[in-house]
């Protein structure tokens, strides 16, 4: 145990972002650099060492936080990445990018703010690169299997690195020009450099993994030739069919998709634009949806220089305690504060659009909207509470619905989908089609980073157990687990 009385003795501390007016003009992350070290030891001193650490059960990854807090808290920071890196194939994307369900399962929790076990992590893997304690790991000798991975978020990466440090060789396909899925061209810049990608992309290289981007399957390639050419694959395409608002005035100029958007803002900052296609620049800008990807393009409309931006959520506003109904260890529904809302907007709750209103030339200027209220679980509108607010950009950001099924992936292969309309699977992640398994949102459903990592690298025991009629690799979840609820 680091500290028996740290709890006692140190109050909740987190990483300090930049001042609003300076992190606003630029792209970088908004966390003052080096502001986690010289607090995180007496951070990792909170940690109980419990008896039952409900933050394992909080995180689907299974992380041995106890374990690295203690060595957090010794410094002793090569230690602490060997156990991190135990459950985590990359603890820098979740230490920034999790919203760190092993938190609201702390025990301290229960009356007290919890451990800030996410900045413990991002420092730990912060401190490991820094001191070359992350090294490539390449197998000791190859199996002589080949296996195709579909996808390269943090599923397929996940997968993919697992695979091929058991012997077998791997190769990634990735429809767009970079690596990296929607941690590339999803996640905006300064919730994570992408330089962390990068060197994520470097060691795996280094390991035997094998790259293949802007090749799309099941429009580039056929699905049933990539299997031929493998012993086995892996889907880990994502679930990336937006969730679409169908009312009058949708056909409108400005209205586009998050995943639209997002990634052009993205575009520029890998220098492959000069100027996003679309942008907020000088423009109201209106946020469907409230959730973290709502966040994403509320924080890039404001480096883009937004006239306005506002966010609206159907849902009423979170409170700020848990209630009754959400009781720890579950993860509960809070109002949170994003850096993205620190820096300005407005948000409003309760609200549904009705319809789009624009001008003569076909953009959109206008958004109708009525509070609502839940009746059954329906919401209804409130009458007498219809208002329009104005939009000259307005993006959709209210979840996916499932996998694409318009390249043909799905169709080629034979897939079966479930009542979600995600690729089903058995308790071996595999597929109704011999030799091909899924893993991430396209069999989970969209969801949190730590479930996709965990869904790598639990398919991947199932691809070496097909492969080679047992494995050592671990699986740290079933395809039927979900998230800690009442």
């Amino acid at each position: 145990m680091a500290d028996p009385k740290g709890f006692l003795n140190h109050e909740r501390e987190i990483a300090k972002t930049r001042p609003v007016e300076e992190r606003v003009k630029d792209w970088n992350e908004v966390y003052q650099p080096g502001s986690l070290l010289p607090i995180i030891s007496k951070q990792a001193s909170r940690c109980m060492d419990c008896g039952i650490p409900f933050c394992h059960n909080g995180c689907p990854l299974g992380n041995l936080i106890p374990e690295w807090n203690d060595y957090a808290y010794r410094e002793d920071w090569t230690e602490a990445s060997e156990r991190l890196h135990a459950t985590n194939n990359f603890p820098e994307f979740t230490g920034r990018l999790c919203p760190a369900p092993c938190e609201a399962a702390c025990v301290l929790g229960i009356n007290q703010p919890p451990v800030t076990i996410k900045n413990v992590e991002v420092s730990i893997i912060d401190k490991a690169w820094d001191n070359g304690d992350v090294t490539p790991q390449p197998p000791e000798r190859l199996s002589g299997k080949t296996v195709a991975v579909i996808g390269s978020g943090p599923a397929g990466l996940a997968a993919a690195q697992q695979l091929t440090r058991a012997g077998h060789t791997v190769a990634v396909y990735e429809r767009a020009d970079r690596i990296g899925g929607l941690l590339r061209y999803g996640i905006p810049e300064f919730k994570m450099e992408k330089r962390h990608i990068n060197r994520r992309i470097e060691q795996m290289r280094a390991e035997g993994t094998k790259f293949r981007t802007e090749v799309e399957i099941g429009r580039d390639l056929d699905a049933k030739k990539l299997r031929k050419r493998y012993d086995a694959v892996v889907i880990a395409a994502g679930s990336t069919t937006s969730r679409d608002l169908p009312v009058p005035g949708r056909e409108l100029n400005g209205i586009h998709f998050a995943m639209e958007y997002l990634p052009l803002a993205n575009k520029v900052q890998e220098g492959d634009l000069t100027v996003a296609p679309i942008s907020a620049e000088g423009k109201h800008v209106v946020v469907i949806g409230g959730g973290d990807t709502g966040a994403d393009c509320v924080g890039t409309a404001h480096r883009q220089g937004a006239a306005s931006v506002t966010q609206l959520e159907i849902m009423g506003k979170p409170g700020e305690e848990r209630n009754a109904n959400q009781p720890w260890p579950t993860f509960p529904m809070l109002y949170k504060v994003t850096s993205a809302h620190e820096e300005g907007g407005e948000r409003v709750y309760s609200v549904s659009t009705t319809h789009f209103e624009g001008d003569e030339d076909g953009n959109v200027q206008w958004l109708h909207l009525t509070e609502v209220e839940f009746k059954d679980g329906r919401p209804e509108p409130k009458p007498g509470t219809e208002r329009k607010i104005p939009a000259q950009l307005v993006t959709l950001a209210m979840g996916f619905t499932g996998t694409d099924r318009e390249n043909g992936l799905v169709e080629q292969f034979g897939l079966e989908l479930d009542e979600r309309g995600n690729v089903a699977r058995d308790t071996d992640f595999a597929t109704n089609v011999p030799g091909v398994y899924v893993a991430g949102d396209a069999g989970r459903g969209q969801s949190l980073i730590v479930w996709a990592i965990a869904e790598g690298r639990s398919a991947a025991k199932g691809v070496d157990r097909f492969l080679t009629g047992a494995s050592a690799l671990p699986a740290p979840i079933k395809p039927t687990d979900r998230a800690l609820t009442v």
